[in-house]
């Protein structure tokens, strides 16, 4: 621990103060004492920056001492191998094998890609690999931060953090090697998801163009920030994990110079079913083709792996199906998967002999894939749900199952599927920790509950109490403004995002009627006898 003053530049640990004969004694009188003289002469006999340098020293390890246990943690690599030994010890003579912590963009040099460069050397026009991206990139330049000062160094040996030039399609989490067969290290992984919503346009038409490279720029640097384009309305939505989160973005792009207009938040919701559903039978539009699909709930801990990244598409088969068995799946089942979608669906095939399946796999893909996007109830994010393939009937001629009709025909499967399998709307729901006053207690919950909020738990340490609940996303919009009027301003709280929770049966209905208004959609929606066929 140190103590000292950043703005007079003054500051001991326990150590100087022993050493330099330092004590509060001599803080008091340089404070009490006419003029400065006394607080610049503490500052030269004790200056800031031995007692935080000195801290620095003696407990954080070094790279070459670090990198020993830290390295079996953080990279699957074979420890063995020469890579693998390079990193344990931090050589600068091995491979160069570094991780990118953080993506900045200078509006001169573009991105500039920083991490800790974990073994070899690395220097200026040195070819690397992207691994992740699996791209070859060139380092234009080497440089290193002082504070917020960038300086050119043009080579760096392992244990530096280097700032990287030119790697225009690195982001975080990225691994960067000059061995392009390296293995990665272990990925940077977010478990928020964006929840809320905003729609960004530039007061003046004139300036769009800086407006999409403002988006541009502040989507790298932070990933859990969403931008796309909303083809109907031709409006730049803008989605993150909370209001709080969607106004430092939106100030950021003020400080670039933007005059920027933004709608009131909305909410992202997702679409689920809470039982199994089908066969059912849909008809492509020429009708010589019929899809039997079926529909059931996707395990919570299956759509956490997919989440996490630890069950993907690209990923080894075997070992696809390995995890999958694990989890109770049959072994036909398991070997089965053809999509994955990363927002937590699958499509399995459960087809036996059929003919032309294969050829015709990507079409009934695209299916999938539009489903997912575009969910039956509110045409919002379909989340959980494993769609199963039961049998396929197609037509003989090539001409007659393409895209245009066996897409249609996927699509109307799956969504009435989806509507018999009693759908519900999901809403986001952010976990909620205040501090305040004891006295305050009772106000906290009052403002939780009338929020659809929950207590959780209420721990007290001295005259502090801590609260934990919850409260959905949707109410929280005034949430500033409740909790700094009823307990006078002195609680302080933080919001992250917890899970998804099925909306009350109270506000089901309203809820989307609302949300299908906004979209330019009737209030109802569809019936499933739009969907199914029959023979």
């Amino acid at each position: 621990m140190a103590f000292g003053s950043a703005k007079d530049r003054w500051g001991f640990n326990f150590k100087m103060a022993q050493k330099k004969g330092v004590s509060f004694k001599d803080v008091y009188e340089a404070y009490t004492a006419e003029g400065t003289d006394k607080i610049k002469a503490l500052a030269e006999k004790s200056p800031l920056h031995d007692a935080v340098l000195g801290m620095v020293v003696e407990h954080h390890p070094p790279p070459h001492v670090a990198q020993k246990y830290r390295i079996p943690k953080i990279w699957p690599g074979d420890l063995n191998s020469e890579i693998g030994q390079a990193l344990l010890n931090c050589d600068e003579k091995g491979p160069a094998m570094m991780m990118v912590t953080t993506i900045n963009v200078d509006p001169q040099a573009g991105r500039v890609a920083t991490g800790r460069l974990y073994s070899g050397t690395i220097k200026d026009g040195d070819e690397v690999y992207l691994i992740d991206a699996k791209r070859p990139g060139k380092v234009q330049s080497v440089n290193i931060y002082m504070g917020n000062t960038r300086e050119v160094v043009s080579v760096l040996p392992a244990g530096n953090i280097p700032a990287l030039l030119g790697l225009d399609y690195a982001v975080s989490g990225e691994s960067i090697s000059t061995v392009k067969t390296a293995t990665a290290f272990e990925s940077i992984k977010y478990v928020s998801e964006p929840v809320v919503t905003i729609a960004v346009e530039p007061k003046h038409p004139k300036d769009l163009p800086k407006l999409v490279e403002g988006l541009r720029r502040i989507t790298v640097e932070d990933p859990n920030l969403i931008v796309k384009i909303n083809e109907e309305t031709g409006e730049t939505l803008m989605a993150g994990m909370g209001v709080l989160h969607l106004e430092i973005a939106t100030s950021l792009l003020q400080e670039m110079g933007l005059d920027i207009v933004t709608t009131q938040p909305l909410i992202n919701y997702r679409e689920t079913i809470r039982a199994k559903a089908g066969p059912i039978m849909s008809k492509s539009p020429n009708k010589h083709n019929k899809i039997f699909l079926r529909v059931e709930p996707l395990p919570e801990d299956i759509v956490d792996l997919i989440r996490t990244g630890k069950l993907k598409e690209d990923m080894d088969k075997k070992e696809m199906a390995k995890i999958l068995r694990e989890k109770g799946w049959g072994t036909d089942e398991s070997r089965s998967v053809q999509a994955i979608d990363v927002s937590g669906n699958m499509l399995v095939d459960e087809t036996k002999g059929v003919q032309f399946i294969q050829e015709s796999m990507d079409s009934i893909r695209s299916g999938f894939d539009d489903v997912i996007k575009n969910g039956p109830i509110a045409k919002e994010q379909v989340r959980g749900v494993k769609f199963v393939l039961h049998h396929f009937v197609p037509h003989e001629d090539p001409a007659h199952r393409g895209l245009a009709q066996l897409m249609p025909a996927t699509r109307r499967a799956m969504l009435g599927s989806i509507l018999i399998a009693d759908p519900v709307l999901l809403e986001p729901i952010l976990g909620i920790e205040v501090k305040c006053p004891q006295e305050q207690i009772g106000v906290v919950a009052g403002i939780l509950s009338g929020k659809r909020g929950k207590l959780l738990n209420v721990e007290q340490k001295g005259i502090i109490a801590i609260i934990q609940g919850e409260v959905p996303a949707s109410e929280t919009f005034d949430l500033s403004e409740s909790m700094r009027g009823g307990t006078a301003g002195k609680a302080m709280w933080t919001t992250f995002f917890k899970s998804w929770s099925p909306v009350p049966n109270s506000i089901f209905r309203t809820l989307v009627a609302d949300v299908r208004k906004r979209k330019g959609l009737s209030p109802e929606p569809s019936s499933p006898d739009e969907f199914i066929d029959k023979e």
